[in-house]
């Protein structure tokens, strides 16, 4: 195999969670060009349907797209069901869907404590266990789980203990289910994004000066920086990489 044949997803089939905006979709539209089939589930219906029409009109191929809560067994199961019904199989999971709310530690409720570990670990867990329920037997598949600098690091100045604590589970939970599936031939890898201009950080730019400060690039990234990582990890470039978390910060955690 050649290298750049190493590369190549045609005939796999990928899935991406929260794969209607951000980094979910810049890793989508990745994907799409280097030829795998591709279903995209999120929570919001508009966002999907605006991300499916891009993607028909930027690459001429459609896409499978479901509304899915990923907090919610039942809908997980039901997405994953129709995905692999209408392509045949699941070669790659990217789990992007996400979130953050900023709030003191001493301040924070609970509901906003479950509201980001749901989201961000829980339902992480959810999908890498539906992935895993088609790829065992499979005895094949990547599952790439986006984390964050925030689970190795804590950022200043906002205060984010939830979502720090969530980043540092979904890198923990990666390197455990490495373990776990290796010997069904399954690899899970995580990517850990630093400061990335998409949607959520674009509400607010009073915080980029301070950021870039703290970043040795002296810039956040752009989405189109972090797929790089998806497609290797997602390829057969990457066959003997499993447990490991990419971090991918402009240099941030490097002080």
């Amino acid at each position: 195999m050649g290298l750049r044949d190493m590369f190549e997803l045609r005939g796999r089939v990928a899935l991406v969670t929260g794969g209607a905006r951000g980094i979910g979709k810049a890793c989508a539209d990745a994907l799409v060009e280097m030829g795998a089939d591709l279903a995209l589930i999120d929570i919001h219906e508009e966002n999907l349907a605006k991300a499916s029409e891009d993607i028909r009109s930027r690459f001429g191929v459609g896409v499978l797209i479901s509304l899915c809560d990923v907090t919610k067994t039942d809908q997980v199961a039901r997405a994953f069901g129709e995905a692999i019904g209408e392509l045949g199989r699941l070669d790659v999971l990217v789990n992007s869907a996400g979130l953050t709310i900023w709030a003191k530690a001493e301040e924070m409720t609970e509901e906003q404590w479950d509201t980001v570990i749901d989201l961000d670990l829980k339902g992480t867990f959810f999908c890498c266990q539906a992935a895993g329920r088609v790829m065992v037997p499979q005895r094949s598949g990547s599952i790439i789980n986006i984390a964050s600098m925030s689970g190795s690091i804590v950022n200043l100045p906002q205060c984010q203990a939830s979502y720090n604590a969530a980043k540092a589970g979904v890198m923990h939970l990666t390197k455990s289910l490495a373990a776990e599936w290796a010997q069904h031939n399954i690899r899970v890898n995580s990517i850990s994004p630093g400061y990335t201009a998409t949607e959520m950080t674009k509400t607010v730019p009073e915080y980029h000066e301070g950021w870039c400060k703290l970043i040795p690039m002296g810039r956040m990234a752009e989405p189109s920086e972090i797929v790089g990582a998806v497609i290797y990890l997602a390829s057969d470039a990457s066959t003997y990489t499993t447990g490991h978390d990419l971090v991918i910060d402009g240099g941030y955690t490097c002080w």
